[in-house]
């Protein structure tokens, strides 16, 4: 029997199974796709992490304007994403979407390393410069979000999912599912050369430098970007209206024609609700006295190491098996993740749950996004980048949070993951995390009936 060059494998029941040949990345693609990723989540680590702190630090916010901060940056993420990926969708276009929007996302960060001098010269005093300097950060932060999620939450997902197909997303998003995490550690190693520690023991950062920096390095992408991308060229919908694909993916007879894609999402939702349960309270946690202290780094770092490198290497068993057969093992590895740092505040203990933990994330990540890409019609690709970011992203983080925060022993003023000085997580939070990561396998099971009913 000749075969197309492609794999093969036996199934447990003894037949012979061909597997398609991978499609091949080219190496500039490659470069392409590292650099925009690796760069993005840099730049999402410290809208994540570092705008909270810089609002603070500089114009002594309170809690409520964080949150808001915060809360406000989700809904334009969420927005952007669809209203600018349907129209990439439109006009057939990604590349001047990507390059476009991130040299200008560059400068907006950069603009925060002003701020302080902008609302003092502004401002008649003291008490206007803090109030000003608020709003300024709010206002940018949701810009620079705005510009953010038009490069790489809409437009270059689109590209992704343009350049690649149902032999190689797996590997590639092994790749990408791992930058949100190693950016952290990017970010985070940077800062600690930038930090400035007063003579009370309060910790700071040299902010003006840290923003120039990480808008420069983001700048530096979209100049990349202009020279070594290739336009995907998807097919544009000029005839077509506008607020109709728009709409598209919330009608109900776009649900039906499109099951898996929807079954997919509501698995991925459901799993991210359950990331959302404990990850804006991880690092709090770790940093307990009684857990790691300020030691955590030591342990989180090689945990983030080794699980994005079980990711990227699990990425090519997704493309070989399938989401259905490689997602219960990540899943398996987040619950028993989870379980160990519930019961466990032992070092050892906490390394091994973290380790879990995280590769469980990363890996059930990498099978639900590959699989959203395969299930994507080819002429919604950018439109579903809007339904996956308000599906994954801003659903989790509107739900999530709130359920850690009513299961922490400790109360305090809770926002969205923005936790008050006297709030202390309880590990319960990772039970919590792992109880509702179960209703996952519910939405696996309903995939495997929808994959079976497919042929």
């Amino acid at each position: 029997m000749d075969y197309d060059g492609g794999e093969h494998r036996i199934d447990e029941q003894g037949a012979l199974i061909m597997e398609p040949r991978q499609t091949p990345i080219s190496r500039t693609s490659w470069i392409v796709i590292i650099m925009l990723a690796l760069v993005g989540q840099i730049a999402w680590a410290v809208e994540n992490n570092f705008f909270n702190l810089f609002i603070q630090d500089a114009f002594g916010a309170p809690l409520s304007d964080v949150a808001l901060m915060v809360s406000a940056s989700a809904a334009v993420a969420t927005a952007t994403t669809l209203l600018v990926g349907t129209w990439s969708d439109h006009v057939g276009k990604r590349k001047v979407f990507v390059v476009a929007g991130t040299l200008v996302w560059g400068l907006s960060i950069c603009a925060f390393a002003v701020l302080q001098q902008v609302s003092a010269a502004l401002a008649r005093d003291a008490a206007a410069a803090a109030a000003l300097g608020i709003s300024l950060t709010i206002g940018f932060d949701c810009l620079m979000t705005f510009f953010g999620s038009l490069a790489n939450d809409a437009c270059f997902n689109a590209w992704l999912t343009d350049i690649t197909d149902s032999t190689n997303r797996g590997r590639v998003e092994g790749v990408n599912s791992a930058m949100p995490l190693l950016s952290m550690l990017v970010v985070f190693g940077g800062a600690m050369f930038l930090m400035i520690v007063g003579d009370d023991g309060t910790v700071s950062y040299n902010y003006p430098l840290f923003f120039t920096i990480i808008g420069g390095v983001v700048i530096a992408a979209g100049i990349v970007a202009a020279l070594l991308m290739k336009e995907s060229h998807p097919a544009p919908k000029r005839d077509a209206r506008y607020l109709s694909e728009l709409t598209w993916g919330f009608k109900p007879s776009s649900v039906r024609e499109n099951r898996m894609l929807y079954l997919v999402l509501l698995g991925y939702c459901v799993f991210a609700c359950a990331m959302q349960v404990f990850m804006p309270y991880y690092v709090l946690y770790l940093r307990l006295p009684y857990i790691l202290g300020e030691n955590y780094v030591l342990v989180m770092a090689p945990c983030i190491v080794i699980a994005s490198v079980f990711t990227i290497l699990y990425g090519r068993r997704v493309d070989r098996l399938g989401f259905s057969v490689t997602v219960t093992l990540p899943l398996v590895f987040f619950i028993a993740g989870c379980a160990l740092l519930t019961t466990i505040t032992a070092a050892p203990g906490v390394f091994i749950g973290s380790m879990l933990m995280l590769a469980g994330y990363l890996g059930s990540v990498a099978c639900f996004s590959a699989a959203i890409r395969n299930a994507t019609p080819p002429e919604h690709v950018g439109l579903t980048q809007g339904i996956r970011i308000f599906s994954v992203v801003l659903v989790p983080m509107l739900v999530g949070p709130w359920i850690g925060s009513a299961v922490s022993a400790s109360s305090g003023a809770v926002g969205f993951g923005v936790v008050g000085d006297t709030f202390a997580p309880s590990s319960l939070i990772f039970a919590a995390g792992a109880a509702v990561s179960l209703l996952t396998f519910v939405v696996t099971w309903l995939i495997r009936r929808q994959e079976r009913a497919q042929g």
